[in-house]
């Protein structure tokens, strides 16, 4: 299973759509944690950053505060220019911008990253 964690509904589908796996979608980072809390360790997480609510990097945060968790890897997906920056410390194995990526990205990091 793979989460895709936008809180824009239409680029959330077309993530998830991407994938070409079984996904869930969560609109918000609360609802994301509280089903990650109940258990259910994704293989990996497509992860908005201006999110509603708790934003992404409070997410990030949370994720890598536990030892389960922290192993799961992360793409950030965002309009935001992160120029290149290093998220590797938080499980992000790349960033795709939301302006110019294309669904082989996404299959590309699902190819590689999920079980």
């Amino acid at each position: 299973m793979i989460f895709v964690v936008d809180d824009d509904e239409v680029m959330a589908e077309c993530v998830a759509l991407a994938t070409k796996k079984e996904t869930k979608i969560f609109s918000d980072a609360y609802a994301a944690m509280a089903e990650i809390t109940d258990g259910n360790l994704p293989e990996m997480i497509f992860l908005d950053i201006l999110l509603t609510g708790p934003d992404g990097f409070t997410f990030l945060n949370e994720l890598v505060s536990y030892t389960d968790t922290a192993k799961i890897p992360v793409v950030i997906i965002s309009s935001l220019d992160l120029g290149g920056r290093d998220f590797s410390i938080y499980g992000v194995v790349g960033v795709l911008s939301k302006d110019t990526m294309k669904p082989k990205d996404v299959r590309r990091y699902v190819e590689q990253y999920a079980k």
